[in-house]
Parts: C-alpha cells; structure tokens; sequence
C-alpha cells in the first residue's frame, strides 16, 4: 500500500484525506493545530508545521513515503515541492513553485518575459513605499506577497491610506513582504476556476466567474462563483494559452491549479495568479458536478507519480454556482435562514462552520467564512435571477433572530446535504 504524507488537518481538507483513503493509499497527515479535523481519518497523524520544510522532510524520510500533497492551501506549496525534489518524488521544480506562490516574484517573472502585467514593485515597509508611491497610477492594490483568500488586501486612491493599508497586508505576510500593483479594471466577471497540466500540459481547465463581496469590509473576498464561464470560446482559448506559457517557462509537470485572472477592456489576458493547487470554497467539487471530472482524485495520483494521462479536456454542463456563507458584521451568530423553495430546488450541498451563539467577525478574508453552499440550476436566467436576490433567499442572522418574514423560510442550525 502506497503511503501519501498529506501536509494540513483543516475541514476543508477533509474531504482530499476520506478520498486518498477510498483509493486505497495509506494517509499520513501532519498539521501544527492539535485538533485539525483530518486528523480523525488518517491512519497516522502528526503535529508538525506544513510551512516547516525541514522539519516535514525529516518526518517523510522517516516513514519513506510515496507522495506528498497539500490539498488546496497554498501555505504548504512550497513544502510539497521542496520535499518532493529532495526525495525525487513527483511534483513541480521548487523554484517554479517559489515563483507561482510569491507575488512579487510572479510580477517580476511575467514582466521578464513578457506577459500582460501591471505596474508593480513589491516592499517591506512603509518608509520603503513612500519615496515610490508616486511612480503609481491611482488606484492601487496592497497584497501581502505570500498570503491566500484575499487576506491583507485592499485598493487605494491616494497615499492618505497608506500606512494602514501597508500594515494591515504586512499582518497577513510569514515573510513580511507585501506588493504594490496598479489596478486593472475588468471586463466582465473576474475568472476563476481550477486546471490541471499532464507532463507540463493544461490538458483541462474549467474557468468561472466570480463576484466579490460587496458590502463587507473587505471588497475583495470572492463570495460567490458561477459556472460556465461567461465569455467567448475566444477569449477561453487566449486564457488557455497564457497559462500555458507559464507552465512551459516554468518546466512545470503534472498537477492541479487555481486561478485568478482579470481580461481588460481591449480582451487582454492579465494573470493575476496561478498558485499550484486546487480552488478552495469547493471548487473542485462544483467542477465535478459541472463536468463530472473529479480534480481531487487525479491531484492524489499525481503526487504519488501515478498516470493522469487519461485526463482530457470536458466542457461544463448545467448551471451551478458556490456561494460562501458571509456576515457584513460581527456579533453572535443566531442562525441561518433559508428560503424553503430555493433550498428544495436550487440546493445541492451545504455546511455550517460556526455554531449558534458563536462569535463571528465581518468578512474581511476567507478565513472568517461562516460556510459554503453548492447550488444548482435548470435555466441560466434561473440563476441570474436568484443569485441577485441571494441576499434574501439566504439569511445570515447575528445578535437576534429575526422574526417576521415575507417567506416561508427553513432554519437550519447543523450540517445537512441534498444529493440532486
């Protein structure tokens, strides 16, 4: 039996370690956080850092395993590849993955050769930007170099913000390096989604459009997605080859990535970033209702050097979407309302990560998620109607429940799901 070190315990990860199990791999699962939830369904478990490199390279010398992964966080890439290359066991070049996870680094990478790429000079301090905060053209995006979940970020139109905006991103940096970029204004929806490369090809991607949070304190936290993509076959196939140009520069080999790209008004392909793992906020599985490609399943044979050749290229049916449970305040979390004939129709799968009575902040990142729900549709005008009135169909109640409603509505308090 093949063992796969799977680095990260977290819920959302949960599901990767039930899956490499029913593939019948031995799972080993490390985490710093003592009561990570994955650790329940991995035969062997251990309390170390999935940023530790060599403290989890000493801990997979230790047992000889066959693979490692870090199931859709970004924290652990670098510790996958690293550890990888060192064990000569399958996975992408260590400085590739040191590129693709570090903004400013990506920047440099693309301008070098290239890409479609704003104005952008990464810092370390406040001081440090001021003497080169004019060379800007307002706005602009502050981002922590090595952060993930829009944590850290923001847009600004003058140096008024600076300071706090610049300590705000370096509160989200391990390294304590954050990035200054021009803004790019999008034409259409900003794309998202998740691909997968075969021996250095993206021989499947399934782009997505996704909507950001609007009235929170962070407008940058994608909130909910939509599939299929709404553009072109033309506009697809322009994304499709700059990514792939990336991957070719980058020598890189056979895995899973999460996207986020912005098309200008000119249909200008801007990368904003490709990091190597899988979409988080159930991505892959939304992808695999759409297409009935299963992301997670080859990104386990992956790292364990398995043959993904048999992956192809499948376009998306139906309509579906994620949407990501959310309060635009803080407070005690009294429950969640949803309307009774969108939750029989239009709900497929759902989960609460909070309790009543909980504590809960206002959205700033997607760390402070209250849960996910899949959804689905028969007709695309079904889901443009419903998703702008999502706000109604499903109610996030903080401090007090809420006691008269113009429709019938289900109050659910635990995890529960529909399979459609």
């Amino acid at each position: 039996m093949k063992k796969l070190l799977m680095l990260g315990g977290a819920s959302f990860q949960v599901p990767a370690i039930k899956k490499a199990r029913e593939m019948g791999y031995y799972v080993i699962v490390c985490d710093i956080i003592e009561e990570s939830p994955g650790f329940e369904y991995a035969h062997e478990y251990y309390n170390v850092s999935i940023t530790d490199k060599e403290g989890v390279l000493s801990l997979a010398k230790s047992l000889c395993i066959d693979g490692v992964v870090c199931y859709a966080a970004e924290s652990g890439a670098t510790t996958v590849a690293y550890v990888a290359e060192k064990l000569n066991l399958s996975s992408h070049p260590y400085k590739s993955i040191e590129i693709l996870t570090n903004k400013d680094l990506f920047r440099k990478f693309q301008k070098e050769n290239n890409f479609n790429v704003p104005q952008a000079e990464g810092f370390t301090s406040f001081e440090d930007t001021k003497a080169h905060f004019h060379q800007f053209k307002m706005p602009v995006m502050i981002k922590p170099v090595d952060s993930s979940g829009s944590k850290g970020v923001s847009k600004i139109a003058s140096i008024d913000q600076l300071e706090e905006k610049v300590e705000l991103a370096l509160s989200f940096s391990n390294s304590k390096r954050f990035i200054i970029e021009e803004y790019i204004e999008n034409y259409g929806p900003h794309i998202g989604g998740d691909g997968f490369s075969v021996d250095g090809k993206l021989v499947f991607r399934c782009f997505s459009n996704e909507y950001f949070s609007t009235n929170c304190i962070n407008p940058f936290v994608p909130v909910l997605t939509t599939w299929p993509y709404s553009k072109s076959k033309h506009i697809q196939e322009k994304i499709h080859n700059e990514i792939q140009r990336v991957l070719d520069l980058l020598n890189m080999k056979t895995g899973s990535y999460n996207f986020d790209i912005r098309i200008d008004k000119n249909e200008d392909v801007y990368l904003i970033e490709i990091t190597p793992r899988n979409g988080g906020d159930w991505n892959p599985e939304a992808i695999r209702y759409a297409t009935d490609i299963d992301l997670m399943e080859y990104t386990i044979k992956a790292a364990l050097g398995e043959d993904c050749s048999d992956l192809k290229m499948v376009e998306p049916t139906g309509y579906w979407a994620t949407f990501v449970l959310n309060s635009d305040k803080s407070g005690t979390f009294m429950g969640l309302e949803i309307q009774e004939e969108f939750f029989e129709k239009n709900v497929v799968d759902y989960e609460l990560l909070v309790k009543t009575n909980n504590k809960i902040s206002a959205l700033s990142g997607s760390h402070e998620k209250l849960g996910l729900m899949l959804l689905t549709f028969k007709k695309k005008q079904d889901m443009i109607k419903k998703i702008d009135n999502i706000n109604n169909l499903i109610k996030i109640n903080v401090n007090k429940l809420i006691i008269s409603l113009s429709l019938p509505f289900l109050l659910l308090h635990e995890k529960m799901a529909i399979l459609i």
